[in-house]
């Protein structure tokens, strides 16, 4: 018996199924499903999950007294999800760009010695306007605006916003 029946009448062509249209289908929906199950992960793993970030205004950046303003003349610190350097420009006067390189998005650093904002990944120098002057970054660093709040009993807050 070649064909499985699922009634006494040979005439009805929908109760007729082949053993061989059986084992097709049912090699072709394990086949589908093995693809479907390879790919998935991997459109997963390349779009990243849709996570609201926090949207920020402004963002304290410590006290003017603060041991990276002095030892290192800058700090860097985050602004929502992305980093921000505040450098020491002067003894009360402070610059903030974004603290990531236009190039290959490394994290800048300054050198104080040379008074340049710095990439250690490809060489790339910024003045203190935020320009390209150096290296293959093609455009200068984003400005952030500083404001300096005074406090009543101690050093001023800086306070970094967009502009």
């Amino acid at each position: 018996m070649n064909t499985l029946s699922t009634g006494n009448t040979p005439s009805n062509p929908v109760s007729t199924l082949s053993r061989r249209k059986l084992v097709n289908w049912f090699v072709a929906s394990s086949f589908g499903a093995l693809i479907l199950s390879i790919i998935y992960p991997v459109l997963r793993y390349l779009t990243p999950p849709r996570i609201a970030e926090p949207s920020a205004n402004e963002v304290e950046a410590g006290t003017t007294t603060d041991i990276d303003f002095r030892d290192k003349a800058f700090k860097i610190v985050r602004f929502g999800a992305d980093p921000v350097i505040v450098v020491r420009s002067g003894e009360e006067q402070f610059l903030a760009f974004s603290a990531t390189c236009t190039h290959l998005d490394c994290i800048v650093g300054f050198q104080k010695e040379h008074n340049r904002i710095w990439c250690n990944c490809h060489g790339g120098a910024y003045d203190l306007t935020g320009r390209n002057v150096a290296g293959p970054p093609p455009k200068p660093l984003t400005p952030y605006k500083v404001h300096l709040i005074e406090q009543p009993s101690g050093p001023a807050t800086i306070v970094v916003s967009k502009v």
